[in-house]
């Protein structure tokens, strides 16, 4: 079947299936969508909060006090991890009939309400976190804070995204890592300070682009160099006295981050940043093939909108996990799973549709938090008979309303939009938020004005920082939120020579994901052959964006 142009009849955009789309939705044995990539987006990103937490709750099985990724006034009841994953409870004793003349997803809806949900989100397959509590999507950490989306680290702060990194702070996207801070989509490296895009490199300070550095600062499109600033070799001595002047200093990190995003400019840019990766479109893909619209992917095969998830194999509308998984359709953080629709945060799964929290189950409809279970429909056992003819049933009814094949409707969505990855990656108004149909959060957690140390008091060089600002209550510059330096983040500080940040993590994160890119990809013209790419670089942005073919001739 050739491809066709459809109009999406949420936003009214046009947009495309191909014939592996519909060849997709065949085997799915679902309706072709009448909406677009980016709305459905829109709706995965609902049941995806990974950094808005709050204090303020309690287990609702052991009393303990606990941080939630659920807002205190929601009235879901949530456990602690420890409560949520052990034998004390039975989530079918919330089990429902399911009635054949009211509408699927208001049954669900209740269920959903009822069933005690993790306060967060962690990981077991990467082993025990260990002191990290303040951690969300997250799995075998050891004296970690603040981590999101990631696993198998010890003594980091503030990263989403990092995975078997060591002693790194503020960081998005990084893997193999050691000693950095304010890192995005840098692999294998040691010592890196403010790098972009950057591999297999050691000990510098403002790289983009670059492989195989060593002690080089503001360079770019560089490879195998070593004390190199602003792309100009240096000796050794001459090279350490340039850049110890610089460190340490607020002032003087800001005055040359300013002229190295200036002095970047001049140099052109790969169309994406994949790497061993095969027909495929989207950006920061590793090892993936014929992997299409999609996002932070690592060893993906024939795939679409995929959204920082690795391993995951003939799926479409992934975002998070994706672990040894196939045949994944519009589905929130699945792994080790196979033909599964419309569901959130399962394990070792088959055969499901419209459910939340499953372990070790097949052949469910519309449950939440049973394990080693099957044919079930909202929690209830049935027989294999009686499944099969409701779940006819079921399917028949979604089908006629246009929602079979999608992810189930927003109102179920246990997150505001502002709450979740959305905001970082489509971010909205809350006026349009509300035009969209989705709710908004007004009560993010946050502290204002409570500051002892007001940002112009804080010393400008990391030397003259006392011991007791640990003790102080900050203020951001951008959002004004309150914060708090820690002592491990001192020390941090102190050993890497860096000066005490002036934003909050969450406006530190927000600059990332501008550094990063957009999740969105446009047609361009190389600016070198003038041949047509995608990218995630808009045309009118002031880069210069360069097709493999000629970026690789005049970097390499």
């Amino acid at each position: 079947m050739q491809s066709e142009t459809r109009q999406c009849k949420k936003c009214g955009q046009d947009f495309t299936l191909d014939e592996d789309d519909f060849s997709f939705y065949k085997k799915m044995d679902v309706p072709v969508p009448k909406i677009c990539p980016d709305c459905r987006f829109k709706n995965l990103t609902l049941w995806r909060n990974e950094m808005s937490l709050y204090s303020g709750r309690k287990c609702g099985l052991c009393k303990k006090n606990i941080l939630s990724m659920y807002n205190p006034k929601s009235d879901y009841l949530t456990y602690c991890f420890e409560c949520y994953i052990s034998d004390s409870w039975d989530a079918k004793d919330f089990a429902q009939d399911y009635r054949e003349n009211k509408p699927f997803f208001e049954q669900l809806n209740e269920l959903l309400h009822k069933v005690p949900k993790s306060a967060t989100f962690i990981s077991t397959g990467d082993g025990p976190s260990i002191n990290s509590e303040y951690a969300n999507m997250a799995g075998g950490m050891k004296n970690c804070y603040l981590i999101f989306n990631g696993g198998m680290g010890e003594e980091i702060m503030y990263c989403r995204g990092a995975r078997n990194a060591r002693e790194t702070n503020d960081c998005y996207f990084v893997e193999y890592v050691e000693r950095c801070y304010e890192c995005i989509n840098v692999l294998k490296s040691n010592g890196l300070i403010f790098a972009r895009n950057t591999y297999d490199s050691m000990d510098s300070i403002f790289t983009l682009n670059c492989s195989g550095l060593n002690n080089c600062f503001g360079c770019v499109n560089l490879k195998n160099k070593s004390h190199h600033f602003f792309n100009e070799p240096l000796s050794q001595s001459e090279y350490k006295k340039r850049v110890d002047e610089i460190m340490g200093s607020y002032s003087k990190i800001l005055e040359f981050r300013e002229k190295f995003d200036e002095f970047s400019l001049k140099f052109p840019r790969r169309e994406n940043n994949n790497l061993k990766t095969v027909n495929s479109e989207g950006d920061f893909l590793l090892e993936c093939k014929n992997v299409k619209n999609s996002f932070e992917a690592m060893s993906t095969e024939d795939s679409k909108n995929i959204f920082s998830a690795r391993n995951a194999h003939s799926s479409n509308g992934l975002i998070g996990f994706g672990f040894k998984s196939e045949l994944l359709l519009e589905c929130v953080a699945i792994g080790y799973s196979s033909r599964i629709i419309g569901s959130h945060s399962s394990t070792n799964c088959q055969d499901i549709l419209y459910s939340f929290s499953l372990k070790n189950c097949h052949n469910c409809i519309g449950c939440d938090g049973i394990k080693n279970s099957s044919y079930c429909i909202l929690n209830k056992q049935y027989t294999k008979e009686e499944y099969e003819k409701l779940k006819e049933h079921i399917i028949n009814e979604l089908k006629e309303k246009d929602l079979y094949g999608l992810m189930m409707p927003p109102e179920l969505a246990p997150f505001a939009y502002n709450e979740t990855i959305a905001q970082d990656n489509m971010p909205l108004t809350k006026e349009e938020v509300s035009k969209e149909g989705f709710r908004w959060e007004e009560d993010l957690q946050k502290t204002e004005g409570k500051e002892t140390l007001k940002p112009e008091e804080i010393p400008d060089h990391i030397k003259d920082v006392k011991d007791s600002i640990t003790d102080e209550i900050l203020r951001c510059i951008d959002c004004n939120r309150n914060y708090k330096i820690t002592e491990p983040e001192l020390l941090f500080y102190r050993k890497t020579i860096l000066p005490i940040p002036r934003k909050c993590f969450y406006c530190r994160h927000k600059d990332r994901i501008i550094r990063r890119g957009p999740y969105k990809f446009w047609k361009r013209n190389c600016d070198k052959c003038k041949k047509e790419i995608i990218t995630n670089y808009a045309p009118d942005r002031p880069e210069i964006v360069y097709c493999e073919s000629c970026y690789q001739k005049e970097v390499y």
